[in-house]
């Protein structure tokens, strides 16, 4: 069985208020040619498939379309879990129509782990695949609050809370591959953060959790199961060197520190109950590698990355204004079609910046969304300038700059900033759809 791991569309985000319809859509194509190509019987997304819960008609419009198009390929089934950015009720509510095609959805967690579980059945009606498809877990789903309990406290019991949640679904998974009694995979989906996971700068990963932000260790997912499908960071990357628990990434480039890396999709293949391989087609000089020693499931899957085309590049200048007009003369010579965004260092304070960078791209394909002119902001926390633009500053940016003005004491800041970041993921975690 050949399946395809993605995640973190992220469909209806914007760069800097630049729409990026376009780049969507020519990566649902190429998402859809891929698993043509593949003869992939299982698409997995693991969450955050749209940007906010409340994404636009358009990005709706393409979700669907896409979904309708793959039921109608090669590919037998699809399994969606939600992320952080997605609203459960949002992906729930056409699910029973969606599952007549094949496509299950899991919008948001149960108390019972059997809700989780998604059995794939083949063409005969044999199974082939249990799926544990765990969802973003909400602070609400895994922990009961109580009077007067610290911080660590709460970090303590978010976490073991998580680590309870997948421990229990994975127990039932095997329970019932066993009763099964043909030594089917069990692959586990979820939406989370890793011990020592990798992120950029600039990537719009949404701290999960306030606190450790319960980063979860990755030996949760080494016993008794096949492959992690795994959502939430946005660079490629395998958990702890075992190759059979991913992320897969983000498709496109959410941010500019993204730009220059590679973005991919995971193929993953299991052997058939024979021992023959599902598909002819995974190529040596493609993979990544075919499982860690650590893998302790029943069915040992090759796993390769599939490379995924860029469709709209973006470019980074940082430096001071000599570097800066030179590296831009360089790509208005170029021809393309170019994002960029702009940092200057230097030390002098130019004041019609903007009006002189953007003179140079009058009548070119390039297009500036961003310049940060740090000369007019040596002081990150002083009084903002009137060239200042909220996009140079986050939330907690704000905040601090609110306690600045207040005169709020060194010693009761840490304090009040895990009570703000309790507030925003609060507000995050809101279902705007739900009743």
């Amino acid at each position: 069985m050949k399946i395809i791991h993605t995640s973190d569309w992220h469909l209806g985000r914007t760069l800097y208020g630049r729409k990026r319809f376009e780049e969507f859509e020519q990566f649902l194509d190429w998402m859809l040619n891929t698993i043509i190509q593949e003869q992939a019987d299982a698409l997995l997304i693991a969450g955050d498939i749209f940007d906010t819960t409340t994404p636009p008609n358009r990005a709706q419009s393409m979700y669907y379309r896409f979904l309708c198009r793959t039921a109608a390929s090669t590919c037998r089934h699809v399994v969606i879990v939600a992320g952080n950015h997605d609203s459960p009720s949002f992906l729930n509510a056409p699910r029973e129509l969606l599952r007549e095609l094949n496509i299950h959805v899991v919008g948001n967690s149960s108390t019972d782990p059997a809700d989780e579980i998604i059995v794939l059945y083949d063409s005969s009606g044999e199974p082939e695949l249990i799926v544990c498809a765990v969802p973003y877990l909400r602070d609400r789903d895994i922990r009961r609050s109580e009077p007067g309990e610290s911080f660590q406290d709460r970090d303590r019991k978010m976490q073991q809370g998580i680590m309870d949640h997948y421990a229990g679904i994975t127990e039932v998974a095997n329970k019932l591959r066993n009763e099964f009694g043909t030594g089917i995979p069990v692959v586990v989906m979820g939406h989370l953060f890793t011990q020592g996971g990798k992120t950029v700068e600039g990537d719009g990963v949404r701290e999960l959790y306030v606190g450790s932000l319960a980063h979860v260790p990755a030996e949760i997912f080494l016993s008794k199961t096949d492959y992690t499908a795994l959502g939430h960071l946005h660079v490629p990357q395998s958990v702890a060197n075992n190759e059979t628990v991913r992320y897969s990434g983000s498709p496109l480039a959410m941010g500019f520190r993204e730009s220059t890396h590679k973005k991919s999709v995971c193929i993953v293949e299991f052997k058939s109950r024979n021992g023959v391989a599902s598909s002819a087609k995974t190529a040596e000089s493609n993979k990544t590698g075919s499982g860690s020693d650590n893998h302790s499931g029943q069915c040992k899957p090759s796993i390769r990355l599939v490379d995924i085309p860029v469709f709209q590049k973006l470019m980074r200048i940082e430096g001071a204004l000599d570097t800066i007009t030179d590296q831009l003369s360089e790509l208005v010579k170029s021809g393309q079609s170019i994002l960029v965004e702009i940092e200057y260092t230097g030390e002098s304070a130019i004041g019609n910046l903007r009006e002189t960078l953007e003179e140079m791209t009058v009548g070119t394909q390039i297009e500036i969304l961003r310049i940060k002119n740090l000369s007019f902001n040596r002081s990150a926390m002083k009084p903002v300038r009137p060239q200042e633009t909220l996009d140079e500053l986050t939330p907690e940016d704000v905040f601090v700059r609110c306690m600045d003005n207040a005169n709020v004491p060194e010693e009761t800041r840490p304090d009040l900033i895990r009570a703000y970041r309790e507030i925003l993921q609060s507000l995050h975690e809101t279902d705007s759809h739900a009743e």
